[in-house]
């Protein structure tokens, strides 16, 4: 059931209508049905509909997910009155005809990440974004990683003066997936569709959680990226998520990068290391990340998403060193709903967080973070990453830098 308010009654209802239903769209639908009964929340978030262009695919997600509704084009899903937000789970190829076009009906739009394939399109989508803030809609990209417990109290840390001058940020995620070159060619392998490769699909956190967390920008980048397999087998069925159907007897061009490494620079002058690939053998989802300032440090590793590593450098040495925290305490954020302390959460948790925050913004008119403008200064990253690379490796700047949104908390 879903919560209700003092008086008794429930809260307004807040129709969601999602657009894509695979990986994304399951995650995404596990934290819309959850935070409601989660969190004190001034909206109800309301399954209304859910869209893709396979009938029998979509119904079965619909009926899967708790979705009421299913269409088979996305355009009927925006012009559905019952439709208040929309959550844009697609490939990054249809990221921003979808999000103008709700923008611009009138719907809060939630879009995944990365926000788009290119520089030009996040900044349409930030144009549209900014002029639909006008008319009070929201828009918001779903890097959902700042909503990590840990994370967003390691920003806390920074942002409180903790760790005092920022010296290194340092971010690796590493992946397997792409290790048997007889893997088959789905669309994250296709640059029409995904943008790039490991860069944009985990690089894109990387450089998120790395400007969010130090709350400043990079301004310029060195980098190298890689292919390692250049052509795979093409698909004899549908692929889902990270897994595929069947390869059929043909094979097709890889057009992404399979890994990225590179080197940055923040707007305080602080160093940056970023590594992102999927070719990484025995690394599941090892995102890890180190943050070294002056007074101290700070360290995680999502495969441990409860824990954050912390060191206060002005104790004592004889007493000083890294510090395990178990952040599953009622004051650490996003756990007054959840559990007991000590009892841990996962993955799909950060999902609620998302809807949680997504929709106190709705309810508040409030900037959400991260904003569409986070969006493209990761997107300008990502850029100045691939023109680095084309050229040797030439130290690149990223321009024009904007602020980086804190969560809305």
């Amino acid at each position: 059931m879903e919560r209700v308010t003092e008086s008794g009654a429930a809260p307004p209802a807040l129709g969601i209508g999602m657009v894509g239903y695979a990986f994304m769209g399951a995650a995404h639908s596990q934290g819309w049905r959850t935070a409601g009964r989660v969190f004190d929340l001034p909206l109800r978030p309301v399954l209304a509909a859910v869209a893709g262009r396979d009938a029998d695919a979509v119904r079965a997600a619909a009926r899967r997910h708790g979705w009421a509704a299913a269409e088979t084009d996305w355009r009927a899903l925006i012009a559905r009155d019952d439709v208040q937000l929309v959550d844009i789970c697609t490939p990054g190829d249809s990221h921003a005809e979808i999000a103008i076009a709700a923008l611009e009906a009138g719907k809060h739009v939630l879009c995944e990440k990365p926000l788009a394939n290119s520089v030009a399109e996040a900044e349409a989508m930030t144009a549209a974004a900014e002029a639909a803030a006008a008319r009070g809609r929201i828009a918001m990209v779903g890097f959902n990683y700042r909503r990590v417990p840990a994370l967003a109290y390691a920003r806390g840390l920074v942002a409180e003066g903790r760790l005092g001058a920022l010296r290194h940020v340092r971010v690796t995620y590493l992946q397997d997936w792409l290790v048997d070159p007889d893997f088959p060619l789905t669309w994250r392998l296709e640059r029409e569709h995904a943008g790039s490769g490991a860069l944009g699909d985990l690089g894109a956190h990387a450089v998120d959680l790395a400007q969010y967390l130090a709350g400043e920008p990079l301004v310029g980048v060195s980098a190298l990226t890689e292919t390692f397999v250049r052509e795979r087998p093409l698909l004899a069925g549908a692929a889902a998520g990270l897994s595929a159907g069947p390869a059929g007897g043909t094979r097709g061009r890889v057009t992404v990068d399979d890994a990225a490494l590179f080197t940055g620079r923040l707007a305080s002058g602080a160093l940056a290391s970023f590594e992102a690939t999927r070719m990484a053998a025995g690394r599941k989802n090892a995102l890890r990340l180190e943050v070294n300032g002056e007074r101290g440090s700070l360290a995680f590793d999502l495969e441990r998403l409860n824990e954050l590593s912390f060191h206060d450098h002005t104790e004592p040495a004889v007493t000083a060193g890294f510090r395990r925290v178990l952040v599953t305490e009622p004051g650490h954020p996003y756990l007054e709903g959840w559990w007991p302390p000590g009892h841990a959460l996962g993955y799909e948790h950060t999902f609620a967080h998302q809807a949680r925050d997504l929709v106190h913004a709705v309810a508040t008119g409030t900037a959400p973070a991260p904003s569409f403008a986070d969006g493209l200064q990761v997107q300008r990253v990502l850029a100045a990453v691939e023109e680095s690379a084309r050229n040797a490796a030439v130290y690149t700047p990223v321009l024009p830098s904007l602020p980086v949104s804190p969560v809305s908390r």
